[in-house]
């Protein structure tokens, strides 16, 4: 070996040494797919909400809620947009939801037929209790999974038919005198 296939080795296993302890950091925690500054969400509880939204906008002959990854953007909308308190709220109703689904069907929301998952989230949405974080949850899940649906490249490029000028001139229109 001469000086310069060592010293570049040496170089490539140095960066990998570095770069190895942040791939494995995030894998270790069980973290959530992507980077969130203010919110501390597990991948359970991005499941979860995976879950949540697919409920909300199913998978027919168009793309659902889970195939367009709308949790990634709630969750970062909520990391982003929302005070402390708001979060706080949000992970804490997320937590209220996976326990009213234990308790009530004595197994987690994921494990749920689609009838009981629908049934779970009307009678949460259908709740009086403004003090209840499930229902605060459910409300920012909903408007914001509805949000990032109507916002979605799919919607926009498939669905949308984007017109420049909205009805056309037509010179030749026959126009009664």
């Amino acid at each position: 070996m001469n000086r310069r296939s060592v010293i570049k080795n040496l170089a490539i296993v140095a960066g990998g040494i570095l770069i190895l302890p942040s791939c494995l950091q995030d894998q270790k925690k069980g973290k959530a797919s992507i980077k969130l500054t203010k919110l501390d969400l597990d991948i359970d509880q991005e499941n979860l909400l995976a879950e949540i939204g697919e409920t909300i906008i199913p998978e027919t002959d168009t793309p659902g809620a889970k195939s367009l990854k709308l949790h990634l953007f709630v969750m970062k909308m909520v990391d982003d947009c929302y005070e402390k308190a708001d979060q706080e709220k949000f992970v804490k109703g997320l937590k209220a939801l996976a326990d009213i689904a234990d308790d009530k069907y004595d197994k987690p929301f994921a494990s749920l037929s689609t009838k009981e998952k629908q049934e779970l989230l009307l009678s949460i949405e259908n709740s009086k209790d403004e003090k209840d974080n499930s229902l605060h949850f459910y409300k920012l899940m909903k408007y914001r999974t509805i949000q990032g649906y109507m916002n979605s490249k799919y919607v926009m490029t498939n669905l949308v038919k984007y017109e420049l000028v909205p009805g056309r001139y037509n010179g030749y229109f026959p126009v009664k005198a």
